[in-house]
């Protein structure tokens, strides 16, 4: 009876336990919904904030709404790179917007076309004859191509710009590897494969140096001329090919030497400039200095959702591309290729339209994808693919199905090549007196054999297989872009190009932004341009995860900036870090499979960074990333 009163006596705690969870997640959303800003048109009139503390993507990734409401991982957020053009569009010609005001101290970046794409975008705004005006303590290439946009940049008395342009170190994993006594196989095909140095050498190959050298070097062209035509007065070349002469020549004031070489137009601190931008948007004296009226980003969106319905489909492919489902910031080859079928099924679609921003992943996920599209064409819908940032191996496997291909100069595309990378523990084993054997009734009996290695005929019908899907792959290129197969060998072997140079081989048929290929996608529906309108194929946000997320994200608007605010050194330590992060998820991911992949992992240093989570929680986070 003891036992049964005290089960009885656990259960009743569990059910109060599980109500008063309830009950409080029942008052945090009625707080949420209760305490929610007006829409913008109830906002009035001020000065658009971009306070982007976070990174802009293509897709942000999905965040739980219990993970936002307990705050259980902190995370960057992740801006859409599509909300922040429409936002300032509209904004440009709302006569309630007076200004824009960029916030960049937390900005982590982004690829090059995205943030090349907001910087077009905020020059629009300049154009409309309204001013934009950025603040930072520090500004580095990313946040410098948004704020070279801006009719008046400033800057922190105490603060730095420093440029550093693409390029850096990555991790090679062979002498810890070997320390460890694990056996790599790796199956590849490509002399410019080099995602899988790392783990069969301790530095890059004199070809993986080459085309890394080629494509840093074109990408830098590109961040160059970008800011040149948005701030022609910034005397970048000597500012950046000898910055300690620049801070010399200033009397080793690092502020005044930007000032001095035209990179910003004005020194002061966050109080100094909110009272500039009161001047514009208005003020209030019972405020605390430097309080300007204000229109909220996320107010200014939802108060102008793009339009319903439309004829010319979007479909996104973000993030890595991986077998089954997946949520928005990956690409799942059934997630995709179910909206894709569902859009033809459901709506009215006369074209559609590739938005791909991926640097690759699974091979059978890429084909999953294209096979959807082929389907598409045979309804009769033309397919437009329009290139993000990094459109790569994989990436590029999906824009195959295209008849025709949009690119921007500083894409990332190409690395048409194909890998396998599987470890053994047989010798790590070894170490420790833990030997295996057994019996088989084939040669493939037991294999792969993680335990006891492989055995040589498995090795053989791995690299075959990788073999075997370069070939496929090399015959979808040249039949999409009607080049001779062997051409096709030559500007493949997993080398990456630079948009510009891969427009002149063939693999991109012009230059053009996403509008731009919704427009060549309607005019091949036989659809007036300007009328086309567009409608996405994918996940509809889910309504109590943005309630919850809108309200974790609530915060006092007059503070915006000032917590993520820290000198520009303290900055790029800390995106390095983030880089790092990347590098050794990445590990996991090709330990974790799939054995064959078709992936450009030396893509991701110039895409933007992961996620950080904040250095209390970096053992922990890694440890989890790596468990998965």
């Amino acid at each position: 009876m003891k036992l049964l009163k005290g089960a009885w006596t656990v259960l009743v705690g569990v059910k109060d336990a599980l109500v008063l969870v309830f009950m409080l997640l029942f008052f945090a959303l009625l707080y949420a919904v209760l305490s929610m800003r007006p829409a913008a048109s109830a906002t009035g009139d001020g000065a658009l904030l971009l306070d982007l503390t976070g990174t802009i993507v293509e897709q942000p990734a999905e965040v739980s709404g219990l993970t936002a409401l307990t705050g259980q991982e902190k995370r960057l957020r992740e801006f859409r790179l599509r909300d922040l053009v429409r936002a300032l569009d509209t904004a440009a010609t709302d006569g309630r917007v007076k200004a824009v005001v960029l916030e960049l101290d937390g900005f982590v970046g982004g690829g090059a076309v995205a943030l090349e794409t907001v910087g077009d975008a905020l020059g629009r705004v300049r154009k409309a004859g309204k001013p934009v005006l950025a603040y930072a303590t520090g500004y580095t290439d990313d946040s410098y191509t948004l704020a070279a946009h801006a009719s008046e940049i400033w800057l922190n008395p105490m603060g730095l710009a420093a440029f550093t342009g693409p390029g850096g170190s990555r991790l090679y994993y062979k002498g810890l590897i070997e320390r460890l006594g694990v056996t790599t196989h790796v199956y590849r095909v490509g002399a410019f494969k080099s995602a899988v140095e790392p783990y069969t050498r301790a530095d890059q190959s004199p070809e993986a140096r080459a085309a890394n050298q080629a494509l840093a070097d074109a990408l830098w062209e590109g961040w160059k001329k970008h800011v040149a035509a948005a701030r022609p007065q910034a005397k970048l070349a000597g500012f950046v090919g000898d910055p300690s002469a620049a801070l010399t020549a200033a009397g080793g004031d690092m502020a005044k030497a930007v000032l001095a070489a035209g990179i910003v137009d004005r020194l002061g601190d966050r109080t100094a400039f909110g009272t500039r931008v009161a001047t514009i948007s208005g003020g209030d004296t019972a405020k605390p200095a430097g309080w300007f009226r204000r229109i909220s980003l996320d107010d200014w969106i939802a108060g102008n959702p793009p339009p319903s319905g439309g004829t010319v489909g979007v479909v996104t492919v973000a993030g890595t591309i991986v077998d089954g489902e997946a949520g928005p910031g990956t690409a799942g080859g059934a997630t995709i290729a179910r909206f894709i079928h569902k859009g033809l099924a459901e709506k009215s679609l006369k074209a559609l339209v590739l938005r791909v921003d991926s640097p690759g992943g699974s091979a059978l996920a890429s084909e999953q994808i294209r096979s959807a599209l082929l389907d598409a064409r045979k309804h009769g819908l033309p397919i437009v693919v329009s290139m993000g940032s990094v459109a790569a191996s994989g990436g590029y496997w999906v824009t195959t199905a295209a008849d025709r291909i949009f690119a921007e100069p500083t894409t990332i595309t190409g690395s048409i090549g194909v890998f396998g990378v599987l470890p053994t523990a047989e010798n790590a084993l070894a170490k420790v007196g833990v030997t295996s054997d057994g019996v088989k009734t084939t040669p493939l009996s037991g294999q792969p054999d993680l335990i006891g290695g492989t055995t040589p005929e498995f090795d053989r019908m791995m690299q075959i297989g990788v073999e075997d899907i370069y070939r496929r792959f090399l015959r979808l290129v040249a039949e999409a872009r009607g080049l001779p197969v062997e051409r096709v060998d030559e500007i493949g072997q997993g080398r990456v190009w630079d948009g510009g140079t891969a427009r002149q081989l063939g693999l991109v048929d012009a230059f053009g932004s996403l509008d731009d290929a919704v427009a060549d996608a309607a005019r091949r529906a036989r659809i007036d341009p300007a009328t086309a309108r567009t409608v996405y194929l994918e996940k509809a946000p889910d309504t109590w995860s943005s309630l919850v997320q809108a309200w974790a994200r609530k915060n006092d608007d007059d503070s915006a900036g000032q917590g993520s605010a820290s000198d520009l050194l303290t900055q790029m330590a800390r995106r390095n870090r983030a880089l790092l992060l990347g590098a050794l998820t990445d590990a996991a991911a090709m330990v974790r499979g799939p054995a064959l992949q078709v992936r450009c992992l030396e893509c991701a240093r110039y895409a933007v960074a992961p996620p950080t989570t904040g250095d209390a929680t970096l053992i922990g986070w890694l440890a989890g990333r790596l468990a998965r």
